[in-house]
């Protein structure tokens, strides 16, 4: 089996304000269907869904990697309208990471490698 890509399908506790939120940290959101958009930002695209299972959402992680972490760090910190917590950047062996989870409570490791 090749594979051409892989999407991770993302619950969402408020179905608009995660839309909202994926659209702030720079994905373009496209409809789908009445209870699924398509988040995409360059050739990376996930999904995000009318459907919430508090358990799951919580122990969902996304590695987001990214070219220029103090760029995302700027962006993430201007995210007030959001019930979303994060932390600052962290220096790891392989790169820098910040930690920022989601509305829904999916973890979010924004990444930068070395």
């Amino acid at each position: 089996m090749q594979l051409d890509d892989i999407r991770v399908f993302v619950p969402c506790k408020n179905y608009q304000q995660s839309c909202a939120f994926y659209q702030a940290l720079g994905f373009s959101i496209e409809s789908a269907s009445a209870d699924l958009s398509i988040a995409t930002s360059g050739e990376c695209s996930l999904f995000l869904q009318r459907y919430y299972n508090q358990e799951f959402a919580e122990n969902l992680m996304l590695q987001v990697c990214v070219l220029n972490i103090n760029e995302a760090f700027d962006i993430i910190s201007k995210l007030i309208n959001f019930d979303i917590r994060f932390e600052g950047i962290k220096q790891e062996p392989w790169g820098k990471v910040i930690y920022l989870w989601g509305p829904s409570g999916e973890l979010l490791h924004v990444t930068e490698f070395n």
